[in-house]
């Protein structure tokens, strides 16, 4: 199988030379595209100067979801994998997608090492049941895709700068796409986790799991209840922290705020975006959407 790999990339130049540097090393012929941007670090000059790189493609928007619909939108491989720039594929990676994938699966998904400074910690399958639907969840950082899958899928939803992964996972269980898990495709963090990744706002996750629930499910009192579930008990530990003297009472009000705007900005979007994609693909924002996400591209190939 042609596989395509998509390297999404935001100011982590060094992260990412080791990204490049272990595909070069353990992932055989493949088509390599990088999506870089918007950096500030240089990673342009040192991607254009590389020559194992087949596309580099500049994108203008701080979006995760964009960044991977650009390089999905630009690949040509019959299967397409995307792995995030902090991550070095490991000797087995390579066999165990292509494998997967000839043997017919949709997706295929595996392991993240990330070092602690107690050791390494690794993840495993996550399988919920939301609404009588079985949905397996994939790891956005190391994931590869069917062509096919991911022209029916349209790519991820743009609405999303993050947790793109979570909403099509429960898309592809609702299309009755498999996604397999094999530990043998593993990625591993070549930097100790220090908490440099980005923040997430509280409101911007509640945001983006209403939104993702009701564009997916329509609103019904299982997913309502359990969205409202979790804010009760994040609203009790914050109130413990308050009382512990851990947490000023002003900022606990505030993130009451900010919860609940979350929560109506992601009902009202989610409504919306079920509206204008009644489909079981549920993607009005994915690739087909738009052509102009890229502002740069250089091209070897």
């Amino acid at each position: 199988m042609d596989l395509s790999v998509v390297v999404p990339t935001l100011n982590n130049r060094e992260e990412l030379r080791c990204c490049l540097d272990a595909l070069a090393e353990h992932a055989g012929e493949i088509e390599l595209i990088v999506v870089n941007g918007p950096s500030s670090d240089g990673t342009t000059g040192m991607v254009r100067d590389r020559d194992d790189v087949d596309v580099l493609v500049e994108v203008s928007e701080r979006n995760e979801s964009v960044a991977r619909n650009a390089g999905i939108e630009t690949a040509t491989g019959e299967g397409i994998a995307i792995v995030d720039s902090t991550y070095a594929v490991e000797p087995s990676w390579y066999d165990a997608v292509v494998s997967a994938l000839d043997a017919g699966a949709d997706v295929v998904t595996g392991p993240t090492h990330r070092s602690l400074r107690a050791g390494v910690t690794t993840e495993t399958e996550t399988t919920e049941t939301v609404a009588g639907r079985r949905v397996t969840f994939f790891n956005g950082d190391n994931v590869a895709f069917t062509a096919d899958t991911l022209r029916a899928l349209d790519g991820f939803d743009e609405y999303l700068a993050s947790d793109g992964e979570r909403d099509a996972s429960h898309r592809l269980a609702g299309m009755s796409y498999s996604i397999m898990w094999n530990g043998e495709m593993s990625v591993r963090g070549e930097y100790e986790a220090d908490g440099g990744e980005l923040g997430r706002e509280i409101g911007y996750s509640y945001r983006s799991r209403a939104y993702r629930l009701v564009k997916n499910y329509g609103i019904r009192p299982q997913t309502a209840g359990r969205t409202l579930w979790r804010a009760l008990r994040d609203s009790i530990d914050a109130a413990g922290d308050v009382t512990r003297g851990d947490l000023q009472p002003t900022v606990w009000l505030r993130t009451g705020r900010d919860v609940t705007g979350g929560l109506v900005a992601g009902v009202y979007a989610g409504l919306r975006a079920r509206r204008a994609d009644r489909s079981y693909r549920r993607n009005p924002n994915g690739i087909s959407s738009r052509h102009d996400r890229a502002v740069q591209r250089y091209d070897r190939r």
